[in-house]
């Protein structure tokens, strides 16, 4: 991690290394100043879809300047081939960890983590994390055994971790207790779902085990990011 900006952090690391930021925002200026801000708080800042398409590679650069982790969530989705090849592209990028989707297959997953592999050694950078992504938390029709069977891909793939519900926490623990286990749609107590079926709040997602507790729309789309942030985390600093 880049430390040209390094700031204080407003919460003690080992709760502030459990913390990203989904930076689900069109203009990488917005994200940069979101990211600057909020870094205190967060030691990982997600790029998905909206982001990425809006700023490309940069996006990734920048972020790293704000002494955070940068999570790029593709869930890269396709053909082996194409996604290794990709895959190489984005190991090389200085990202610590790359999403893909485990309905794609053991063959595409081995070939991600494969081409993030080569990608990194190529460009003298740490391998970043394969999270292979098992049910998307706005499913409502998910099922264990489609969850078990995703895990054991993902495992048969050589991917570090996964991407699940927190109600899903107890199935990743057990078939994978050593993975890094990133949870979407995590929640304050009473805020909206929005379009996310399967929600949680911080507390609930760290009791069960999570390592990366992934929180967006809550914050990004506050008035007071800052304050938003305070009050999502207070919880957490009682206990």
């Amino acid at each position: 991690m880049s430390d040209t900006t390094t700031t204080a952090p407003a919460v003690p690391e080992s709760l502030r290394s459990h913390l990203a930021l989904a930076l689900d925002v069109d203009d990488l200026v917005a994200a940069s100043r979101l990211a600057r801000d909020l870094s205190p708080w967060y030691g990982t800042m997600k790029v998905g879809l909206e982001l990425f398409s809006a700023a490309g590679p940069d996006a990734i650069a920048t972020l790293a300047n704000h002494d955070v982790d940068v999570f790029l969530d593709l869930k890269l989705h396709d053909i082996p081939n194409q996604v290794g090849r990709a895959a190489r592209v984005l190991g090389a990028l200085g990202a610590s960890y790359v999403t893909f989707h485990t309905g794609g297959g053991v063959a595409m997953l081995r070939a991600g983590v494969e081409g993030l592999r080569e990608g990194a050694a190529g460009a003298g950078l740490p391998e970043p994390c394969a999270l292979a992504v098992t049910v998307l938390t706005s499913d409502p029709d998910w099922s264990e055994h489609v969850v078990r069977q995703r895990v054991v891909a993902g495992l048969e793939a050589g991917c570090g971790g996964f991407v699940c519900s927190v109600q899903d926490l107890p199935i990743l623990r057990e078939l994978a207790p050593a993975a890094t286990i990133a949870t979407p749609g995590i929640r304050p107590e009473g805020a909206s779902s929005d379009d996310q079926a399967r929600v949680a709040t911080p507390s609930v997602a760290l009791e069960g085990g999570a390592d990366l507790l992934v929180i967006g729309r809550p914050i990004v789309q506050a008035d007071d990011p800052i304050a938003a942030t305070r009050a999502l985390v207070a919880p957490l600093l009682e206990n």
